[in-house]
């Protein structure tokens, strides 16, 4: 389904109940699309789903769980864990406003 800002605005309902169907709406300023308005992604309608269930989804959709190189948390560790290395990214003052506990 197509409109106008002007018939989105004076039929918002219309269009809601449209999408709520499953539609999409595409809504056109000056006869080019700027907006569209549509069902949630899978990702919005769930709320319920679990925040490592969402985590665990997400690397199977990236590829990610067929890394089998050291655990990215320790690779990482390993590399920037280093108090120099994080002073020339970020500047000698960067621990200056944290106190002092002997590790950096």
């Amino acid at each position: 389904m197509e409109m106008s800002v002007r018939e989105a605005r004076a039929q918002f309902a219309h269009a809601l109940s449209a999408a709520e169907r499953g539609e999409r709406v595409t809504i056109t300023k000056n006869g080019k699309a700027v907006a569209e308005l549509g069902p949630p992604s899978p990702a919005v309608a769930d709320p319920e789903e679990d925040f490592w269930t969402r985590v665990e989804r997400t690397r199977r959709e990236l590829g990610l769980d067929k890394y089998d190189g050291p655990p990215l948390d320790e690779a990482w560790r390993q590399e920037f864990d280093d108090p120099a290395w994080t002073r020339e990214l970020f500047g000698p003052e960067y621990f200056d406003d944290e106190p002092d506990t002997g590790t950096r």
